[in-house]
Formats: structure tokens, sequence, C-alpha cells
């Protein structure tokens, strides 16, 4: 008992001592940003030479590393920057800021790395860091640079079809990942039905997405979070960059309000197909008594202010408007010659977006507190709409409106701070609150102005966590990620609370080389019904009730990364994850079916994927691309589905293979390539067809189809070539850019959905003697539905 005692002292007064150590330590703390746009640069590292510690920016740029008073030697990099040096005497804290300049436009066009910038010794794993420059040189459909689908090409990552920008990572749904911009979750990420994101690349500054070994910081998915920021504005010049493409143009402007003070940015996108074709649709309605118009058109809006108050305090302000509106009119007039005249007049359409807003203020404590205060507001909205007109001549106008409306609002609350008390330790910790407003769908009716509302209510709920997590150096080979986070969710008076540890580690096994596990258990309490496979805007947000509990996720992962002269990269990942309270829609179940409640027409059960991946990249030079492979499986269980049996899921991919190649010829040209393969979709088919007698009336009969396996049948292969052509040429006042481009080059014609189409078929001779009862026959045969065939596309961009 007495050993007890004294190991327990031990260990209480270790820390105690080792704080009255008469060496003394200072901080040398300061922000990392571009020299020219004096954005932050996110995840810049700072290395001390003189005894190989380091750190790493903050999402602001902020850095601090406490040291030994004596000699320093501080290097300062970032991947596609020049590196600097700053060798001095420390014997006072210090502040430092540092303005890294492009490299891009040095000889060869070489873009250079640092060795203390190389992913292996990093804790985290299962992270796609990509620069903005690399994503936006992809060649991409119609010419519409896309974050989401430039993603798609990362190993663990596929797309939900041709041509979709919906993301489904290691095997979860497209409501599992937590997309962020500047912090506020959006809830629909995609325009035109899926085909294109809401991310206009030209407002972004930086994008990182998470698929495994989640720090404790981030919750409320259960497969990743895409965590996307904003660009700031340029605080000391006026610029501007814009485009004009076959689909939309748009524009982006930045500069200083106050010089090195204050900065704005705004950027504006909108598609003009209607535009466009309005004069053709009006050319084709030859018959005056019936008028038809259709358009369609998506737009978005970023804005951004920041405001640096002093050296310690800063605030932003940020936001972001994106709507899509889909309609179709007919009016019609009928006359029957005797001078009565009847107009029908019919307009229906689909109409969804977001807004989001953020505020935020950094304030530094002190050289090794850094703190953030938040607060946002996120709204998703969605309506589908009918309204009839009838007038005829002597009687009085009739009217009947239909409104289907969902969508999802959202305020929060959230405080973090950086706390890095040595170079040992960077802790992370904060909390957050979030106030929901769900309405899970509803049906608005107006006849004759008498206003009838049918379907669910809405719904309010409290959204709360905190975390702490804590990157430990224990060795000079051995480094973790170790932390913890709590959330809990109060709906309808029930009380959910889940508690979820994390951890990573890396282990040096040699000076490029090293080994990476991760542990993670995540929990999600807002789930997206979905019953198609389009991304279409009806899918509903809802969230966990006191019927049905919260989804989780168990994953863990192991891998290796290989670094080859700081060029290269290699790295191999295996995981394997388990989910459960999957959510999926019962056997015919609608979304358009208000006699039930939703919570009714769902189902609860176990999700699990798992595999391989392998990814090699090339960062630097003139010539950068990567290759990305996949092996995987993953499947679904429910009791009410299948008999209860396993089965695929939609998704479940087992190939997947993606090459990026890169090339840059001097300073006019560039080249860039990308190919993809991948197994094909699982889907249910129909195996037979039999007929039913109604037993009230025996002469009739009534067809049935039987189906097999659900999702037992998988689609055929698809795979795609993409080729992009950039001409650039540098004016006196500006660069400009011609951008040609082909999407899938060989001409393709990849499996959208199955179609079932009936045939008749004759059976028998009806003239032959022997004939007995010949007739015709139903057939029903299957056939491929493709969607794109090989598509040109030119673009004009523009920067000042």
């Amino acid at each position: 008992m007495r050993q007890v005692k004294i190991i327990l002292l031990f260990f209480l007064c270790v820390p105690v001592f080792a704080q009255n150590v008469p060496a003394k330590r200072f901080t040398v703390s300061g922000h990392l940003t571009d020299s020219v746009t004096t954005e932050a640069l996110t995840g810049a590292t700072v290395y001390n030479r003189a005894d190989l510690s380091g750190t790493s920016a903050n999402q602001y740029g902020f850095y601090s590393l406490t040291l030994p008073a004596g000699k320093v030697d501080f290097r300062y990099s970032y991947v596609g920057y020049a590196s600097q040096t700053r060798s001095f005497t420390l014997s006072r804290d210090t502040i430092i800021d540092i303005r890294l300049n492009a490299s891009m436009m040095l000889e060869e066009v070489e873009i250079t790395a640092d060795k203390s910038s190389r992913s292996h010794e990093s804790t985290q794993m299962s992270t796609i860091h990509v620069p903005m420059s690399r994503l936006k040189a992809v060649p991409a459909l119609l010419g519409e640079v896309d974050i989401l689908k430039a993603l798609q090409l990362m190993p663990g990552i596929q797309s939900g079809g041709e041509g979709s920008s919906g993301l489904y990572v290691r095997g979860g749904g497209p409501d599992q990942n937590l997309i962020l911009l500047d912090g506020v979750p959006v809830y629909n990420a995609s325009h035109l039905f899926g085909f294109f994101s809401v991310f206009n690349a030209d407002a972004i500054n930086n994008v990182e997405l998470l698929k495994g070994g989640f720090p404790a910081r981030y919750g409320g998915r259960i497969s990743s979070v895409i965590d996307i920021s904003m660009k700031e504005g340029n605080m000391q010049s006026y610029h501007g960059e814009g485009a004009i493409g076959l689909v939309a143009s748009k524009l982006t402007l930045e500069g200083p309000v106050v010089r090195n003070k204050a900065s704005f940015i705004l950027s504006a996108r909108r598609t003009y197909v209607d535009l466009l074709a309005r004069p053709f649709i009006k050319a084709a309605n030859t018959d005056e008594n019936n008028q038809i118009m259709v358009g369609y058109y998506f737009y978005d809006l970023n804005a951004k202010i920041n405001y640096r108050i002093s050296s310690k305090d800063r605030i932003f302000l940020s936001a972001y408007l994106g709507d899509d509106k889909f309609s179709a009119e007919q009016e019609e007039t009928e006359d029957d010659g005797y001078y009565n005249t009847s107009r029908y007049k019919v307009q229906s359409g689909l109409a969804w977006g977001n807004l989001t807003a953020a505020f935020r203020w950094n304030h530094v404590f002190t050289n090794q507190l850094f703190g953030n205060t938040t607060l946002t507001y996120s709204r998703y909205r969605m309506n589908i709409f009918m309204k009839n007109w009838e007038s005829k001549s002597g009687s009085p106008d009739e009217y009947y409106g239909m409104d289907y409306i969902s969508g999802i609002h959202d305020w929060s609350g959230k405080l973090s701070f950086d706390y890095l008390p040595s170079p040992n330790h960077y802790i992370r910790f904060g909390g957050n609150l979030i106030y929901h407003t769900f309405n899970p769908g509803a049906i608005g009716t107006n006849i004759e102005a008498i206003p009838v509302t049918l379907g669910g209510q809405k719904i309010h709920t409290f959204e709360y966590a905190l975390y702490a997590e804590d990157d430990i150096r224990l060795t000079d080979r051995l480094k973790a990620n170790v932390g913890l986070h709590w959330s809990a969710f109060n709906v309808r008076g029930k009380f959910y609370h889940v508690l979820q540890p994390r951890i990573s580690a890396r282990y040096l096994l040699a000076d490029h080389l090293s080994a990476k596990a991760s542990y993670s258990r995540m929990a999600q309490y807002v789930h997206l019904l979905t019953n198609s496979n389009l991304g279409l805007p009806t899918d509903l947000w809802v969230p966990t009730t006191d019927m049905l509990a919260p989804q989780r996720s168990d994953m863990v992962a192991v891998g290796l990364v290989q670094n080859f002269k700081d060029d290269y990269e290699l790295s191999i990942e295996g995981y394997y994850k388990t989910m459960d309270n999957v959510m999926e829609y019962r056997e015919g179940a609608s979304v358009f079916d208000v006699n039930n409640q939703w919570e009714d027409k769902v189902l609860q059960g176990k999700g699990r994927s798992y595999g391989m991946e392998v990814f090699a990249q090339k960062k630097t030079g003139s010539f950068t691309g990567w290759i990305g492979y996949t092996l995987s499986w993953a499947d679904r269980q429910f009791d009410d589905l299948n008999q209860g049996r396993r089965f695929n899921y939609k998704y479940d991919r087992r190939h997947d293979l993606s090459v990026v190649v890169i090339k840059r010829f001097g300073k006019r040209v560039e080249l860039s390539g990308t190919w993809v393969f991948g197994s094909g979709n699982c889907i249910t088919i129909p195996i037979g067809l039999y007929h039913v007698s109604d037993p009230l009336h025996p002469d009739t009969q009534e067809e049935v189809m039987e189906y097999g396996e659900r999702n037992g049948y998988r689609m055929s292969p698809y795979h795609r070539l993409d080729l992009s052509l950039s001409l650039i040429k540098q004016k006196r006042h500006y660069e400009r850019r011609w951008i040609f481009g082909v999407y899938n080059a060989y001409n393709r014609r990849n499996p959208y959905y199955i179609d079932i189409e009936e045939h008749s078929r004759y059976e028998g001779n009806p003239t032959s003697s022997a004939w007995q009862g010949g007739g015709y026959y139903k057939q029903y045969l299957y056939q491929q539905i493709s969607l794109f065939p090989i598509i040109p596309s030119i673009s004009y961009q523009f920067k000042f």
C-alpha cells in the first residue's frame, strides 16, 4: 500500500517539478499568409532545425512554438510556396508574421515542397487535401469546375451515378457527409438535379476531406467531413476573376476596404440555360391556342468581409445564397364557336436552395492560446408547386393550388480553442449548441382561397457537443492524437447522448516511411430520406425522434505512408466500418404519402463496409497527378427487407480506379486528363411474371412481377476519359485562358439506369388446321439507358 502511495505521489509531483525546471522557455507565435492575397495558409509548417521540433498553422494561419532560450533556426514552408528562414537568439516571447511567396511561376513551373510538410509525419490518416490550383486543372463536365466531382477521383469516394456530384464515402450515404462552408452545414450541395455542386471554385480557398481517423473536434455525421473555407479577400489591392462557359458565367471581385485592415470578396454565378432556350421554345409554340413554356436556372452568391481589429483580434462575416428553380407552364384556349371561350392555365415546378451565414471572432489570448467564437445560421428549403386556373365565359373563375414544402433551419453557436504549451502537445477543446427546426414535409392546398395543410408538423430539437483532443509527441518516432467527443440530442422529451472516443497514431519506421492506425466512433442525429439515386431535392431531412434512434458508426483503419524525395507519395490503407440504425424507406413507401407520418414509413437497420485503398501521387513540378484505387464491400441488413438477409448496398462498388494527369508546358499551355473505371451499381430487377385472378371477376387477371434478391443485379462497369487543354496568355493588365474540354472522349455509353420495356410477340399459326389457340403474348425486355455521350466544351476565363 505504501508503494502505491509513493507511485501516486511521484506522478502527481512530476508535472510540478517539470514546470519548475530553471531553464527558461519562450514562445514564438504569429500568422502565416500569402504575400499577395493575404489569405491564411492553413496547415503551413514551422520547423526549428536546431532541435527538429515543429508545428503547423491552424485554419486561420495562427502558429505557436514554445522552446528553451537559445539559438533557433526556423524554416517556414507550405506546398506550392517558396520557403523562408529566420535565425536568431530566443530570449523573450516573440511575434513573427510571415508572408510566403507562391512559387508557381518559377522556372519550369515547379512547385516545391519542404521536408517539414511531409504527410507521413502527421498523425492524421484517411485525409485528402488537394490545392485549389490542382482541383481547377481537372477536366470538368461542360467546363464547370466542380470541387465535389474532383474529390470523387480520390480513393474511397464514389459518385452516385453518371454526372452526379454526390459523394458516397466508404460505404456511407450522402446524408452521412458533414459538408461545411466556413463552418456552416450545407444540407443540399447540388445544382441541376445533382449534376453540379453549389460551390463556386473561384470563391474557395481551401478544401479538406476526412474519411476516417476523425479528430475529436468533428462530429455530427458518421462517414466523412468535407471542410470548405471561403477566401478572405485581398487586403492590399483589388483583383477579380471570372469565366464565361456553355452553362453558366461567374465573376469574383475582392480587395481592401481599408488597406491591411479590412477586406471583402464577392462572387456570383448564374446559369443562362433558360435565357438561351426561351426563343427556341417560343418558336416551337406554333399553336396560338396551346402555349407551353419550360424554364430552369440556378445561381450562387458568396460574400465575405474580414476585419483585423488588432494583432490579437479579427472578425469575419460570410454568407452564401443559392437557389434552383424549374418551372413549366401551359396555357390553353378553347372556343366552341358560340362566343363561349374557356381558358386553362397550369403552372408547376420545383424550387430549392440554401442560405448560410457565419460570424467569427478570432482572439489570441496568449502566445500559446488561440480562441474562436462562431455564430451560424443555415437554411435549406424545398417547394414543389402546382397551380391551376380555369376561366369560362359566364362562370366565375376557378383556382386550385398545391405546395409541397420541406426544409430545415439551424441556429448554432460554437467556442473552440487551440492551446500549444510545448512542441510535444497541440491541444484543442471546445463545444457547440445547435437549435434545429425540421419541416419533414407538408402539403398545402388552396381551393377557392381556402387553405388546407396536410402532412407532418414541424419538429424543434437541440443538439449539443463537447470535445477535447491532444496531438502528442510521445517519442521521436511515435506520435498520437487522442481525443473524446461527447454529443447529445434533445427531442420530444427524449434525451440521447453518445460518448465517442477517437485515437490515431503514427510510428516512423524509417525517415520516409510511417505506419498509421486509427479508431473512431461517430454519432449522427439528422437523416436524409431518399427513394431515388438522382440526389433530387425531394429527399427529406428528418431528425432522430423518440421513435427512431441516432445513427452510429465504429471504424478502424491501418495504413502505410511512404514519401520519395518529397515529390512522390504512396499510401495504402485498410478499413472496417460498422453502422447502426441506418435508415431506409419501407417497401412501397412514398415521400408524398401524407396519410401516414414519415416515422411510420421508415426502417432502421445495420450497415457494414470494408476494403483497401491505394493512393499514389506526384505533388510537385510541371508534371503532377495521382492514381487512386479502391477495393471495397458495402452491405445493409434490415429485419423487414430482403427477408432479413444482408444485401448489397446500392453503391457497393467492388473496384474503383481513377487516374489523373496534369502537365504544364511552360507558362502558356496546360494539358490534363482523367480516366475512371468503376464496377456497376447494384439494382433490384424482376425475375419473373405471374397472373393473379380477381375473385370477384374470375375473367380478369392482374400481372404481378416477382423480384429477385434486393440489389442482386449489377449493371455494366462504368469507365470514361475526360480531356482538357488550357491556353494561357498574360496580357498587359490581365491574364486570360481559353479552356477546351472533352467529356467522355471515346463516347462510352455508360449505364444510367435499367428500364423494362413491354413488347408483344405472336405465337401460333392461325392459317394452319393444327392451330390451337395461337395469339399475342407480352414480353418484357431490359434496356440500358445512358445519359451523356461525348460532350465537347469551351470556356473563357480571365483574371486581373
